[in-house]
């Protein structure tokens, strides 16, 4: 497969790039924008409690970073119940940003670690009304599966607390997520740098999403582009294969034959 085939299908939709960036926390808007075309993600996901993509009246974030030349996804972050979450998805789509969304149920406000029951209550009534849900979830494989049977086009672990910066911190239960599902399973949280994505990607990962790991680096423009490239790369080394670990050296050129 050449890497051009190799289209990252998500609620029915092709996308050539696996990164999903965030729109918060950077200085202005300009920035925003300058990091998401750094960053080659055609997919944006956007806080409908936090950024104002409603009021014309306003700033708003739209303007800089267009429906028709971005996927929005909007958010529920900032929700601490089902019910705040599924209001959320429904205003995201009477203001026409459409049925896509990322589900968010906050559970613990210093952790930001997700409300797992609260999150199967949300997801189960938005996919009966015709919701692409992705949901931010844990990294415990019964969580991510029962959310696939509930009928999301994803699931969406976190590779460690919202913000943190310290990579994926359990590998082991990645692997039983992207071995069992059946749908695209997105890294989401926890990112700090371009090894990290590469690192999920590695893994078998089908996209990562990001947020602070971008934003909140010294020089956001040029982390864009680097979590690009290790998106890129994380995921030709996985098609390609690596090779499999020995205990002991190999030598890399044959010598049958240089003595005879």
């Amino acid at each position: 497969m050449s890497m051009d085939d190799d289209a990252f299908v998500l609620g029915g939709r092709s996308y050539r790039s696996r990164l999903i960036v965030g729109t918060g926390k950077y200085k202005d808007f300009a920035e925003t924008r300058r990091a998401i075309d750094a960053s080659g993600a055609e997919m944006v996901t956007v806080a409908v409690r936090r950024v104002n993509i409603t009021d014309p009246g306003k700033e708003n974030l739209l303007e800089h970073v267009p429906p028709d030349k971005f996927v929005i996804l909007p958010n529920t972050a900032g929700c601490y119940t089902a019910a705040e979450a599924i209001r959320t998805a429904r205003l995201a789509r009477e203001a026409g940003i459409g049925n896509l969304v990322k589900i968010e149920v906050i559970g613990d406000e210093r952790t930001l670690f997700p409300d797992v029951p609260a999150t199967l209550e949300a997801a189960a009534v938005l996919v009966k009304e015709g919701f692409v849900v992705l949901p931010y979830v844990t990294d415990d494989p019964v969580a991510c599966k029962r959310l696939e049977d509930l009928g999301c086009a994803a699931v969406m672990p976190l590779a460690a607390p919202i913000g943190s910066g310290l990579g994926i911190r359990n590998p082991y239960n990645l692997a039983i997520i992207i071995e069992q599902s059946r749908v695209p399973v997105i890294v989401d949280a926890g990112v700090g740098q371009a090894s990290d994505a590469a690192r999920a990607l590695e893994l078998g990962c089908d996209a990562v999403l990001m947020n602070t790991g971008i934003a909140g680096a010294r020089d956001p423009i040029r982390m864009a582009h680097a979590m690009r490239l290790a998106v890129e790369a994380g995921r030709a080394s996985f098609l390609a294969g690596r090779i499999a670990r020995k205990l002991y050296a190999t030598a890399s050129s044959p010598i049958e034959g240089m003595l005879d």
